[in-house]
Formats: C-alpha cells, sequence, structure tokens
C-alpha cells in the first residue's frame, strides 16, 4: 500500500485529469482539496481491494458500429438483469 499523501487542488485535477489518471494506474495515491480541505481520494484499484468485482456489461467501444440505440441498450439491460434475477432464485 502506497503510505506517502500527494495532495493536489481539485483546480489541478481538473486541469489535468489525464495526468493525474495515468499517476494513479502506476500506483500513485492522491488527497484532493478544496479551498484547503480535503474532498476525496484518489487511490489504484488494488488499493481498494473491490479489484475482482468489476464486470463488462456491454462494450460500446469495439466493432463496426460504436453507436447503439437507446432501445437496445434497454434491451441489454433488461437481458442482464433477467439473467441476475434466475441466478439469485436458483
Amino acid at each position: 500500500m502506497n503510505t506517502k499523501t500527494n495532495i493536489i487542488g481539485l483546480k489541478e485535477l481538473r486541469e489535468n485529469t489525464e495526468k493525474y489518471i495515468a499517476q494513479v494506474s502506476k500506483g500513485k495515491s492522491f488527497t484532493v482539496v478544496k479551498r484547503s480541505r480535503p474532498v476525496f481520494k484518489m487511490i489504484p484499484v488494488d488499493e481498494w481491494g473491490d479489484e475482482g468485482h468489476w464486470e463488462t456489461l456491454l462494450d460500446l467501444t469495439k466493432g463496426k458500429d460504436k453507436g447503439i440505440t437507446a432501445e437496445k441498450l434497454l434491451g441489454y439491460i433488461k437481458e442482464y438483469n433477467d439473467k441476475q434475477d434466475r441466478k439469485v432464485s436458483s
């Protein structure tokens, strides 16, 4: 676990979001402050302890057609929810 506290301002984070995301993905943690008061922490997923719980439901970035209608998306969500309901009831 990273024990060093890196403090950044909210404005700095807004202006350089990609830079801080890259650093967090490499294991660095940050406490974000607004008006000198801590607001939240940015920590790597492995420090959060929830790494194995992420599941891709629908990847809209792959395939020929990168767009999707709202109707089709809602259909996918309904299918997913139905599968989850069947898992719970069995």
